[in-house]
């Protein structure tokens, strides 16, 4: 199999280059807002109160991603009683983006999407986002994830429910496109099971296409996102939701407020506490040497 490590971090994410000393948190809102636009404020808020580097939404043509006959379907809802009811409920119209665009700009945070068909990958450019976003379920999808690449900007890809050759296939397209992009390892369940993590594969990504790499976490707690920088994630991204106990299918993978915030301010120390790997003795050390070698005095 091809080595894909031929090139180096800036050519993979040009234009995108968080502080050295930094991690790129994204907050990822989803579907978490349940369709009300007061609701997205609200966690757009608690990003930007948190120290989020960006917020990150859901884009869906419903008649697209589901077949009719899982649409006619029954399912309560705070919408109706059918699962077209439920799905479009948690869709935002273009006024409702508008307002979201605009409400990001004066909170001095950017926002994007993750769209999952190309007529909302076309619907998401009419707001000109600084990024775009693969979801794991769509990285098989060649003819989507080729025309997300055509705009060459920097591109976030989940890895979820993906073999290394399909990654192979997405690095490709996005490679002979000249796309920036981010490979976000990722484990698709809601929640996910710590046991299940397998956090080294950001190594093994890093090693096999020589690119940034990141992590994309769904479980429920705060230490797997913090050993993922360690590991040398650049980039963070975790659902974010009000309350838990919200109604959705996103909501229990999600972090709360207090969640959020402790996670941003541990990711904060990762690169200071790391250093530079260079051995050295600190001036404190010498006072204490000074005081403990005693045979050296």
């Amino acid at each position: 199999m091809e080595n894909f490590s031929k090139n180096n971090d800036h050519q993979r994410a040009s234009h995108f280059s968080p502080d050295e000393l930094d991690i790129f948190i994204i907050a990822e809102i989803g579907i978490n807002h349940n369709g009300d636009i007061e609701i997205a404020k609200r966690l757009i808020d608690q990003a930007v109160q948190s120290g989020c580097s960006a917020v990150k939404f859901q884009k869906r043509t419903i008649s697209t991603v589901y077949p009719q006959s899982l649409l006619n379907q029954p399912r309560e809802s705070p919408w109706g009683t059918t699962q077209r009811d439920q799905k479009e409920g948690l869709e935002f119209s273009y006024e409702d983006y508008r307002v979201i665009d605009d409400y990001c700009k004066r909170r001095g945070i950017p926002w994007f999407a993750s769209a999952w068909d190309i007529e909302s990958q076309r619907f998401l450019r009419t707001f000109d986002c600084p990024y775009n976003k693969i979801a794991s379920a769509m990285l098989t999808h060649k003819q989507f994830i080729t025309f997300v690449a055509e705009e060459k900007k920097v591109t976030f890809i989940s890895t979820g429910m993906s073999t290394l050759q399909d990654i192979d296939q997405a690095v490709e397209i996005f490679e002979n496109s000249s796309c920036p992009f981010i490979l976000l390892h990722s484990v698709s369940t809601y929640p996910a099971n710590e046991a299940d993590l397998n956090l080294r594969v950001i190594q093994t990504l890093k090693e096999r296409y020589g690119c940034m790499v990141g992590y994309s976490g769904h479980e429920s707690s705060v230490s797997p996102s913090i050993m993922a920088a360690v590991l040398g994630a650049k980039v963070i991204e975790r659902h974010i939701t009000l309350d838990r106990a919200m109604y959705g299918s996103d909501q229990s993978a999600s972090l709360e407020p207090n969640g959020l915030q402790n996670l941003v301010s541990s990711l904060r120390k990762v690169a200071v506490c790391l250093g530079d790997g260079e051995k050295r003795i600190l001036e404190g050390e010498r006072i204490v040497a000074r005081k403990l070698r005693y045979w050296e005095s």
